[in-house]
């Protein structure tokens, strides 16, 4: 029953932040002996702390409580085709350090020791030491098989889907590491702190260099029976001769940012990234607009049969296209129209590129504020 109290109280402070002992009471239906005790026990123990005093009315000041953010740090890491991203955090939430790397490794091994070096610098950079880390979530693109310790479906990095790649990266990284599909994380990310707050049944779109999907349902991350909902790069786009290439006639091949190109190209216009495409169309480039125009098309496909399935309330659009909504946003209604009844809201998302990387912060503290109780003697 103690330790009972305890969970309530930090969940109280967690949730609503600094309270008196008076105000925890009224929140969790405790008594104020039994909220003193349980304050007590968990100060003793550095998990909680005095904010200072404040005085509500007349009689005499009360302290504060809050949660200890030092009690703990994990560290967050996204690893992507260009770039790798790592933060550390205190169990508040809050960012102490930060470090990015480009991402030049040409194999497993090399992208492994640059993981290992950027985490080490912002470790050292938040003035911690390695073995401080409570708990530590990677980011990559793929679906962690755990059975076989490896990562399928991430062509985009070379040698990263070898069968054992997830031990290495425990044997790199640590134990209390967790590794996850980075658009499942995004979808965490947008949820906790973006354009998905409150919202309940969501999807979250990555489009950029390959195409991925976060489904998010009753508030929480939908995996599928193999870890692979979500991998909508796959969706027939067109039904592809026998002779074509396996991944030929999938949506990835037909909307990600290279076809971006393609399609621009095709109009006669010299780019080699998308990037480049959508800035001309900004700009009033016809070419480029009724590109960016056959791209909404078949973003539109995708939207429309993921409304089918899974009826979501908004659709979080991310990643190096989905992030141009300012120019996909009409010519994607005028394609829904035409293609589906079922319309989700559309809406950018709000992190930009550290989508990922909050969502990663944010799976490793559920892990940490239990583990950081353990350690001390306490149950949460």
């Amino acid at each position: 029953m103690r330790e009972l109290n305890q969970r309530a109280v930090l969940e109280r402070l967690r949730r609503k932040g600094p309270a008196t002992r008076p105000q925890i009471a009224a929140d969790t239906g405790l008594s104020k002996p039994t909220v003193g005790q349980a304050l007590l026990d968990l100060e003793q123990h550095g998990l909680v702390r005095t904010a200072g005093r404040t005085i509500s009315g007349p009689g005499r000041s009360a302290v504060v409580y809050e949660v200890n953010p030092a009690a703990g740090h994990v560290l967050g890491i996204d690893i992507g085709r260009g770039l790798v991203r790592v933060a550390v955090a205190d169990l508040s939430g809050t960012v102490v350090a930060r470090f990015d790397e480009r991402n030049k490794a040409r194999s497993a091994g090399a992208l492994m020791r640059s993981v290992r070096s950027s985490a080490e610098a912002a470790v050292a950079q938040a003035g911690l030491r390695f073995g401080d880390i409570v708990a530590t979530v990677v980011g990559t693109p793929g679906v962690p098989d755990h059975r076989s310790a490896t990562l399928r479906r991430a062509p985009n990095l070379p040698g990263w889907e070898r069968k054992g790649l997830l031990n290495e990266l425990s044997s790199v990284l640590g134990t209390e590491l967790v590794v996850e599909n980075d658009a499942n994380l995004t979808a965490i990310g947008e949820h906790e702190a973006g354009a998905a707050r409150g919202v309940d049944v969501f999807v979250c779109a990555t489009v950029g260099t390959g195409i991925g999907m976060g489904i998010v349902v009753d508030g929480a991350l939908f995996r599928g029976a193999h870890g692979a909902a979500g991998e909508i790069g796959y969706l027939p786009y067109g039904w592809p001769p026998p002779s074509s290439p396996p991944r030929e006639g999938m949506l990835e091949s037909a909307a990600a940012a290279h076809s971006v190109v393609e399609m621009a190209s095709a109009r006669g216009l010299s780019v080699r990234t998308a990037k480049e495409v959508f800035r001309l169309a900004r700009e009033g480039d016809a070419r480029a607009l009724s590109a960016v125009e056959e791209e909404a098309a078949r973003l539109a496909f995708m939207i429309a049969s993921v409304a089918a399935v899974i009826d979501p309330a908004l659709v979080v659009l991310g990643g190096g296209i989905g992030k141009n909504v300012d120019l996909l946003a009409e010519p994607l209604e005028r394609a829904l129209a035409h293609a589906t009844p079922l319309r989700p809201k559309i809406v950018p998302g709000e992190l930009g590129e550290d989508a990922a990387l909050t969502g990663a912060i944010a799976t490793a503290l559920r892990t940490a504020r239990d583990v950081v109780f353990v350690r001390r003697g306490q149950v949460l």
